[in-house]
């Protein structure tokens, strides 16, 4: 996963058929605020319930792969860009499967760990 939030959601718009002023009608959105999210300017959205109308109206099926990307990526971008290196952070999905009780390979927690555990050494 190495998008953001606002590319995803611009694309999945795209790709439904969906011009911005008709997602934000559908979705009960203003177009102005949200023109900002998709051009990255505004944070996106955190809550679950305006996630949810985001994927019902982008037509995405909760629980399903592309859900759970956007779940990821909206809390990927509350994570101040200064303190999380890029190898850290590109592993992050695999630490939020782990907590949605989803099973990771052994192969991507080992890889985490050992980002943890070298981000961590180095900071002392």
């Amino acid at each position: 996963m190495k998008t953001s939030f606002a590319n995803f959601i611009r694309e999945k718009r795209i790709a439904a058929g969906l011009t911005l002023r008709e997602f934000c009608r559908l979705s009960g959105f203003d177009a102005s605020n949200w023109s900002k999210v998709e051009r990255g300017l505004l944070s996106p959205p955190q809550s679950k319930k305006v996630l949810n109308k985001i994927a019902a109206v982008l037509k995405i099926k909760e629980g399903s792969q592309e859900y759970k990307e956007m779940i990821d990526l909206a809390a990927l971008s509350t994570i101040p860009e200064g303190l999380i290196e890029s190898e850290i952070l590109e592993q992050l999905p695999v630490f939020f499967r782990t907590v949605r009780g989803e099973n990771p390979t052994e192969e991507e927690l080992k890889t985490l760990l050992n980002k943890i555990k070298s981000a961590w050494t180095s900071e002392k």
